[in-house]
């Protein structure tokens, strides 16, 4: 069957919760990829004040997008900037971070634990030989320093992962994107795009390809890639004589803060099996016909109900009885 399979996977994965703040629903569709390559990260309470949701599609296999949906949000809270009020700032280090994490003996390990099985096993074993133990100690965020090992000179996997995030602290919303997963918001009913798709067709991310060394080449980075920013994809980010910001691919994210008002009623975050199918309007006003049913059902009901041929969603309402 290959990459495809012969008929699609239509078993959703749904959840839901809420806090005093919010309430947020998700599901996911494996489709008709042989694997399931997204993950997706929800923490409405990630701090005190912050709420965190994140949308991550993974193309070449699924290890990256669950590498950054196990730790991009413990960068954004880790990094300083987070405390001082910088979400954005913030977030940008923390995409920048997941590449230099996936590096080295360490990196090589997380990933194999977190990808295919062949790898899981072997990633166990050089866990327990070469590595002390890791994660968080103490109660603190672990650093992540390097190891010596078998893999040492791993300079990061070759497959790769959009990721779209969204940050709510008081009024102050946070979006974050590399890659062509979208967060759209719908104010009074409005459908308003919060971040931008990065194809390699657009203006910019073309001129930072060519620069790079790279090609466009039927509408795909050097022919194989056909989005311009990822987290991962080490094998377009070997040009050391250009930072992580100017490679062929970049895990930069844009940053777009705005300022939530009483007409801001949602907003998703959504991988493209979405928007392939749905145009952001379109998809707004399927999500408010589906929230106005929510008295008449329970919100998980509701939100299980948002699927039929899409990939993978994330909504954040804000509070939908007031």
């Amino acid at each position: 069957m290959g990459v495809y399979l012969s008929s699609p996977k239509t078993e959703k994965v749904s959840e839901d919760g809420e806090n005093h703040r919010l309430r947020y629903g998700l599901s996911s569709m494996q489709g008709w990829r042989a694997t399931m390559e997204d993950a997706h990260a929800a923490y409405p309470d990630l701090d005190s004040s912050t709420s965190f949701f994140g949308v991550y599609d993974g193309h070449g296999g699924k290890a990256v997008a669950k590498f950054c949906a196990k730790y991009l949000h413990q960068q954004v809270l880790k990094n300083v900037a987070c405390s001082a009020g910088d979400l954005g700032t913030s977030a940008q280090k923390a995409f920048l971070r997941m590449d230099e994490m996936m590096r080295g003996q360490r990196g090589w390990r997380e990933l194999a634990i977190l990808g295919d099985k062949i790898d899981k096993v072997s990633g166990m074993i050089e866990g327990l030989i070469w590595s002390p133990r890791s994660g968080e100690a103490n109660g603190h965020i672990d650093d992540w320093s390097s190891e010596e090992g078998p893999h040492s000179d791993f300079h990061g996997p070759n497959s790769g992962s959009t990721a779209c995030i969204a940050m709510i602290r008081n009024t102050q919303l946070v979006v974050a994107n590399a890659g062509d997963s979208r967060c759209v918001i719908s104010r009074k009913g409005q459908a308003y795009n919060l971040s931008k798709d990065h194809k390699p067709d657009l203006e910019v991310e073309k001129d930072r390809i060519l620069k790079a060394g790279g090609f466009i080449q039927v509408g795909r980075v050097n022919g194989s890639l056909n989005l311009a920013r990822a987290i991962g994809d080490a094998e377009f980010k070997q040009n050391k004589s250009l930072p992580a910001e100017k490679q062929i691919v970049t895990a930069n994210p844009d940053i777009n803060t705005v300022e939530l008002c009483d007409d801001d009623e949602f907003l998703v975050l959504a991988c493209d099996g979405i928007w392939d199918c749905m145009s952001s309007q379109q998809l707004v006003d399927y999500v408010r016909e589906q929230l106005n049913n929510v008295r008449k059902v329970s919100f998980q009901q509701s939100v299980r109900k948002f699927l039929t041929d899409v990939w993978h969603l994330l909504l954040v309402a804000r509070d939908v009885t007031t």
